[in-house]
């Protein structure tokens, strides 16, 4: 699907950096010692978990949210697919992946198929501020580091509210802004600041709670976080190169620095990390 707007090609080209998605994914597979017959969801963690904590920031995140089993879930801002793939296997739920860039929702509906998990993960590109789906349509949302292109969170968060049934919760691990000035570019979710937009931890909060989600839990999680880049940082600019997966294979040949500045900014305090669990009452 072509993107519709100026907003939209940028977040597409800032996310399809290298372009050949599937195919460089498909070589670090390989490189890996993964059997491209026999897919596994944790053969992809290391490119399709891209938050930060990686798959034990997801199970944390659950854990937290007590989602009930079989929930209906959507996952704004998913990319491609790994927590959604994660939520089906670990808790039965039924997600749908919401996405903005195009790759991702290409090559994320492959890699479903491939893992053998199309009956309970489906994909759709479209914009977070205005959701194509019906009022009261989900159990919870789940949004993984889902915000920070996006302007109009007030705009964000009262559709995730519109979506979600009575009882229904907003799970979110997110980057925010740290009140230790303004953040280094480039970083791994924009290379300026023309493509991001943090909010502050406790603007946020009250975001969420003008849209009509009670807050039910909050955790500053940066310390684990700046470790987190610290580690991947550290695999990324290895003397050998880096690993066969990691997000350089969709951000391209800058990902080092981008991860430099992140684990800078975190160290400095000019970003933040929380997860929080909100509800609709």
């Amino acid at each position: 699907m072509e993107p519709k707007d100026d907003y939209a090609r940028a977040i597409n080209a800032h996310y399809d950096h290298a372009g050949g998605l599937e195919a460089a994914i498909d070589r670090g597979l390989r490189v890996a010692g993964h059997d491209l017959a026999t897919l596994r969801p944790e053969d992809l963690a290391a490119v399709d978990q891209f938050h930060l904590g990686g798959p034990g920031s997801t199970r944390a995140l659950l854990a937290r949210a007590g989602l009930p089993q079989g929930a209906a879930v959507l996952d704004v801002g998913g990319g491609l697919g790994g927590a959604a793939r994660a939520l089906a296997l670990e808790a039965e739920c039924r997600v749908t992946v919401l996405d903005l860039t195009a790759a991702f929702v290409r090559v994320g509906v492959n890699l479903t198929a491939r893992t053998g998990l199309s009956s309970r993960v489906r994909f759709g590109q479209g914009d977070a501020t205005r959701l194509p789906f019906g009022a009261a349509s989900f159990d919870a949302v789940w949004a993984q580091h889902s915000a920070m292109n996006i302007p109009d969170k007030g705009a964000l968060y009262g559709e995730c509210c519109r979506v979600l049934r009575p009882g229904g919760r907003l799970a979110l691990h997110e980057v925010l802004a740290g009140p230790a000035g303004a953040v280094r570019y480039p970083v791994p979710w924009a290379r300026t600041a023309a493509l991001s937009d943090l909010a502050a931890p406790d603007m946020l909060r009250g975001l969420l709670g003008a849209a009509g989600l009670r807050e039910a839990a909050w955790e500053d999680v940066t310390a684990e976080a700046r470790r987190s880049a610290e580690r991947l940082l550290g695999r990324l600019a290895a003397p050998e190169g880096p690993p066969p997966l990691g997000p350089h294979l969709f951000l391209g040949p800058g990902t080092v620095e981008l991860m430099q500045n992140l684990a800078l900014n975190l160290a400095e305090g000019r970003v933040t990390v929380a997860q929080g669990v909100f509800l609709k009452e």
